[in-house]
């Protein structure tokens, strides 16, 4: 494995995306991680003073609309879901605002859905706002617009959100902060001998076991290389890593103090 050359794509990445899990921003009573917040907008501060540009894609809507209103939790009407996710996204967006004002950085929302990303006029607007938000150092925190959404124009999960913004954008690197390391080569609930795989470059000789997914996540290691694969055609590179304990989990791929799966966009 080429290490130094992985270093090397970490460190020349400068439009990064950071996509943060339900079970990451939210614990499982649906109460937001406010000190996980307060130590990613003290990343986010460090990156950007260093010259990154910044997206947030975020997850944990429908879990903070639990949360908020204390009910509901066990109703899956596609009514009651939307309806949650409604009221959570107000909540997690409060939070991120007030939060993030601490280290006085200004984010804006922005709620798409597929339609938004395949229709040609929409993708021209989207692309125009992202940039004038980020050239005035407004980070853009994006979310899927669950609240309309429903099977046919949902885009599927935020992994794949992620990718199709990092696509839109030009993206060096898209950072998912999860619940696991990264990519193992087996589930490493079930096998101990599993080992991490730290570095791919060829994502079409790939094999791994899919593991089973979290309570209050939807993706899995299958979306996460779906994610990839369609990053990988635009020449962006994704990393996978845990969001927590550490309190600067982001910074610790860049100072190379953590083990995670870098998967290398396609340069050719």
């Amino acid at each position: 494995m080429d290490m130094m050359h992985k270093k090397d794509i970490i460190n020349k990445a400068g439009k990064i995306i950071i996509k943060i899990g339900s079970s990451t921003v939210v614990d499982q009573h649906g109460k937001i991680d406010e000190e996980f917040l307060r130590n990613l907008s003290t990343q986010c501060k460090k990156l950007m003073d260093n010259g990154k540009k910044i997206i947030i894609v975020t997850s944990g809507a429908r879990m903070t609309g639990v949360g908020s209103i204390n009910k509901w939790s066990r109703k899956e009407d596609m009514n009651y879901k939307q309806a949650l996710c409604a009221i959570g996204q107000v909540a997690l967006m409060g939070e991120y605002r007030r939060i993030f004002l601490e280290k006085d950085l200004h984010i804006a929302q922005i709620l798409l859905t597929k339609d938004d990303m395949i229709d040609d006029n929409r993708n021209l607007h989207i692309r125009n706002t992202l940039f004038t938000l980020i050239d005035e150092d407004v980070i853009p925190v994006i979310n899927e617009n669950d609240t309309v959404c429903v099977e046919e124009i949902k885009i599927g999960d935020n992994d794949l959100l992620a990718a199709r913004v990092g696509t839109l954008w030009a993206a060096d690197l898209v950072i998912i902060l999860t619940d696991i390391e990264g990519i193992y080569d087996k589930n490493p609930k079930e096998h101990k001998d599993a080992k991490l795989l730290e570095y791919i470059e060829d994502l079409d000789t790939l094999e791994v076991e899919e593991g089973e997914e979290g309570s209050f996540g939807t993706g899995g290691v299958t979306t996460k290389i779906k994610a990839a694969k369609l990053l990988s055609q635009y020449g962006c590179s994704l990393a996978i890593t845990r969001g927590k304990p550490s309190p600067t989990a982001v910074l610790d791929i860049f100072d190379d103090k953590v083990r995670y799966t870098l998967i290398r966009g396609n340069v050719e």
